[in-house]
């Protein structure tokens, strides 16, 4: 089924334009965030799919990410100040609530707005979360990349220019998704990575255990900065949950018919749901 694209833009009380596309059209609005890093490219075949069956999908570049402003100050990035981003794409589209998805830091980020908003928010999907049992890894992961843009930042320039060489469509595209994630400047890239790494990465745990929406979590094992047991914990703290068990880190992105379905029922079934319905918690492997 072919849906409608469309690609739009708004600007925040700071004056930053974010940009974002819009898939499909309709009252059922469906909002998917990006890891840390990439850009709102990595969620577009998920979003064709979910717009395939009805449903209005808007994958977002939160603030530098992607083709969004970049300020250069670690004070302009947090998840907190990701999950206001949202909510002003909400208020943006006109729109009440949303089921809100993300990935990695996409997923702190709709977990926040559950928590900040919860009105907002028909239901949650959540893949690889960064909760507890991540943080060694991220800092791990996060430091050398902070350390090089603000002492060598001509590797960060280097690496830039060498991706951007390459046309992106004579590439696979999970490559370009790869390679229009080494499009970073300096100074943006070390005020996202401080502001993220130092800041407030995650609602708190008694904060979690506030979301009273339906939340599909999705987790897998075998990625040391994404850990299952984040995913796992996540789904035990949720009244409304399910755990779904990726087989692989790649799963959803190379043989993504499973967890699509998964992520179809799930959505639809969140706006069908009457807000009455009774709380279950379930795992599928």
């Amino acid at each position: 089924m072919l849906v409608s694209e469309r690609i739009g833009q708004f600007f925040l009380d700071t004056g930053d334009r974010l940009e974002y596309t819009e898939f499909g059209a309709g009252e059922r609005l469906v909002v998917l965030l990006h890891p840390q890093l990439m850009t709102r490219r990595v969620q577009q075949p998920l979003a064709r799919t979910l717009a395939s069956q009805g449903l209005h999908v808007v994958t977002l570049d939160l603030l530098g990410h992607g083709r969004s402003d970049r300020p250069a100050d670690p004070l302009a990035y947090s998840v907190p100040a990701f999950a206001a981003q949202v909510l002003a794409l909400l208020d943006h589209l006109g729109a009440e609530r949303a089921v809100v998805g993300g990935t990695s830091l996409g997923a702190n980020v709709a977990l926040q707005v559950a928590v900040s908003a919860p009105d907002r928010v028909r239901g949650l999907v959540v893949e690889m979360p960064l909760l507890d049992n991540a943080l060694t890894a991220g800092l791990l992961a996060g430091t050398p990349l902070l350390l090089a843009a603000r002492f060598a930042p001509f590797t960060v320039a280097a690496v830039r220019r060498a991706t951007r060489a390459v046309p992106r469509g004579v590439v696979p595209f999970w490559v370009g998704v790869w390679l229009d994630s080494c499009n970073q400047r300096s100074g943006p890239l070390a005020a996202v990575l401080h502001g993220v790494l130092f800041g407030s990465l995650a609602p708190s745990a008694e904060q979690r255990r506030s979301i009273r929406v339906p939340v599909l979590v999705v987790g897998h094992d075998a990625d040391p900065l994404h850990p299952a047991a984040d995913a796992e914990m996540l789904a035990g703290e949720l009244p409304r949950s399910r755990f779904v068990r990726a087989r692989s880190i790649m799963e959803w992105r190379l043989a993504p018919e499973r967890l699509d379905a998964e992520a179809v029922r799930f959505v639809l079934d969140a706006w069908d749901a009457r807000r009455t319905r009774p709380r279950r918690r379930g795992t599928a492997h």
